[in-house]
């Protein structure tokens, strides 16, 4: 536009453009606020997300722990409860294994069918971890021993087993029943 005075204003379309692109710069920087104000929200979610993830693996690893103890616990339950069954048995043949080892020691098991029933019962036990002990000139422990007498010998230098009257039973390391032996005890 021309006046009078000979100065030229800026025309209607430059002002509007600058009008433009200042409220553009203005809505921008409106819109940056809105973003770093969605930007702090997602940290946050994702804070939160990671929090309670956190809480799941935690309680995953303590279920799974448990499930293990758990797992131990029955497995050593079952094995004590197969060795008690076990002992049990053993204890109700004590008798016929004493009846055993007293014809054995009598020469009455040297051959014959009883001699290979009474091999194929001590195998047959020995797969459940069973076996017999005992001997003479053992070193008397009290432990797997019951002493029944005690009598002073020469021939010793330690309490020493001199006799067995019925042989010890175990069932891996578990004694089911001591060796009932006689003792001899070194003179003084």
């Amino acid at each position: 536009m021309n006046d009078n005075t000979g100065y030229t204003s800026p025309d209607d379309d430059g002002a509007e453009d600058a009008l433009s692109e200042a409220e553009q710069i203005i809505n921008d920087a409106a819109a940056g606020d809105e973003f770093s104000s969605d930007e702090a929200g997602a940290d946050d979610a994702l804070a939160q997300a990671e929090n309670k993830a956190a809480e799941h693996l935690a309680d995953l690893q303590r279920l799974q722990a448990e499930y293990v103890n758990y797992r131990k616990r029955v497995d050593r339950d079952r094995a004590a409860v197969t060795e008690v069954a076990t002992a049990k048995v053993i204890e109700a043949l004590i008798p016929v294994l004493d009846d055993l080892a007293g014809a054995r020691a009598h020469g009455d098991l040297a051959e014959g069918p009883f001699a290979s029933i009474a091999e194929k019962l001590e195998e047959s036990l020995g797969k459940f971890g069973w076996s017999s002990f005992g001997a003479e000139g053992d070193v008397f422990d009290p432990i797997v021993h019951e002493a029944l007498m005690s009598q002073p010998s020469a021939d010793v230098s330690v309490p020493t087993v001199q006799m067995v009257a019925q042989p010890g039973h175990r069932i891996g390391e578990r004694v089911v029943r001591p060796a009932r032996v006689i003792v001899a005890q070194p003179e003084d």
